[in-house]
């Protein structure tokens, strides 16, 4: 796709009547911020980038240091396709966080993925991933009340909302985004909309505009999408499987045809990388209290760190080799879930998988049998670890990993460490339904 310059936005804007231009970046816990400029602010901005303050944002600047300066990337200049049809037209620019020395912000989400993606690129590496967005459509955002009670692929008459995956795809495709499948989840008013895989930058952008896609089209249709991992106890959470890659040219580096699985040295030892590094990396890819409540035994969201081929229940999964289909051989990792920071939780994938490159990691062998019908004793006895079972743990992990560390960079990993901390304090007080029900009636 041609890369559009400073002059063809200037004219695009005003051929297409754009009266409001958004300068859209992200949080360090993956909201979407931002603000919008007219047209006279225009070619200023993509010039030398708009001032605002950035101290009341989550994780960015002191009060003393708040000034920042936000530089639209002409890459991602669209017009938002819900507008369509009003007296003038919106537009929308992800955007690089500088500050006013002109030096990139180091507690931006972006800067931080493109710093990840410049070392695999020293490497002679592209990043590419294809994640999969689970999430629930609900009556309203106060009560998790499902829409249907359909099941996995069904179709009409119990997928109700199937109009309403129709018009996030049109959208989406609106924007630039390709969508390959979409269908009708495991949970009752459980849905997911698949996205092609592309570089990493283009899909973080692509996620964070997803969401916004999903919430805007439950909006105008009267009911709540919510990305949220676990909002109903008893049924399957959602999940945002990850399918990475890395591409050495146009050749993908993990393909080797003699090898067993198809999978090169390389393609191995990135996958032993994210094996060894998985307990480290998940504060990051399950930010939330709530994502572990999804990571338990018994609803398909892994917990156990294996690899397997066929094997669903394994955290990472190679998916079968179709001849011909070369770059389409990848790695799955399946515990990430779509309330995470997609910049951040890319970035420290790369970084687990890029350290077990570098250090020539070996890939165990596979878990080829179902590991929730395992013993203790047996999965001990292979070797098989689990992933942390609460926020608390993760974060003890990270806050030792210098893999982490080095990965965020000292000013966001300080922030995240202490939002999380400041979250599971503000959890752990509270009280409750489980112990009002369970201990009200015999204390």
């Amino acid at each position: 796709m041609a890369k559009m310059t400073n002059k063809d936005i200037l004219k695009a804007v005003k051929e297409k009547n754009v009266k409001f231009i958004r300068l859209w970046f992200t949080d360090v816990l993956g909201f979407l911020k931002g603000f919008a400029i007219s047209p006279s602010e225009l070619e200023g901005a993509l010039e030398e980038g708009m001032g605002f303050d950035g101290s009341s944002i989550e994780g960015f600047a002191r009060i003393e240091e708040s000034d920042m300066i936000a530089r639209p990337d002409p890459d991602t200049f669209e017009i938002l396709p819900w507008r369509a049809g009003e007296e003038y037209s919106v537009a929308r620019m992800f955007c690089d966080i500088y500050e006013p020395s002109g030096k990139p912000f180091e507690g931006d989400p972006r800067f931080v993925l493109k710093r990840n993606l410049a070392k695999a690129k020293e490497l002679g590496f592209t990043y590419n991933v294809g994640p999969e967005l689970e999430y629930f459509y609900f009556k309203d955002s106060k009560t998790p009340e499902p829409l249907d009670n359909g099941g996995y692929f069904d179709l009409v008459p119990l997928d109700v909302a199937q109009d309403l995956r129709r018009d996030t795809i049109f959208t989406l495709q609106a924007l630039g985004i390709t969508v390959e499948y979409s269908h009708h989840e495991v949970a009752p008013s459980q849905h997911e909309i698949d996205l092609r895989y592309t570089d990493a930058l283009t899909m973080a952008d692509n996620v964070m505009t997803y969401r916004l896609v999903v919430k805007e089209i439950a909006r105008k249709h009267g009911v709540y999408a919510t990305f949220m991992p676990k909002p109903i106890f008893g049924i399957n959470g959602s999940g945002m499987h990850v399918h990475q890659s890395l591409f050495k040219g146009d050749k993908n580096a993990f393909f080797e045809k003699s090898e067993k699985y198809h999978l090169s040295n390389t393609g191995k030892a990135y996958t032993a990388g994210i094996l060894k590094h998985a307990p480290e990396i998940t504060a990051i890819t399950s930010q939330w209290v709530n994502s572990y409540k999804r990571l338990v035994p018994g609803y398909e969201a892994p917990v156990y760190i294996c690899w397997a081929q066929m094997n669903r229940s394994a955290l990472v999964r190679i998916p079968m080799y179709k001849p011909g289909k070369e770059k389409a051989t990848r790695i799955e990792y399946r515990s990430p879930d779509p309330s995470c920071n997609p910049y951040l939780a890319f970035s420290v994938m790369l970084a687990a998988g890029l350290e077990g490159i570098t250090k020539k990691y070996k890939l165990g062998e596979p878990a080829n049998d179902n590991i929730y019908h395992m013993s203790e004793a047996e999965k001990e006895k292979v070797g098989i670890k689990s992933l942390p079972e609460d926020l608390l743990e993760a974060i003890k992990i990270a806050e030792k990993s210098k893999l982490i560390k080095e990965c965020l960079g000292d000013k966001l990993f300080e922030y995240f460490i202490r939002n999380k901390k400041m979250e599971w304090n503000e959890y752990k007080a509270q009280v409750s339904k489980y112990e009002i029900d369970k201990y009200l009636p015999i204390l």
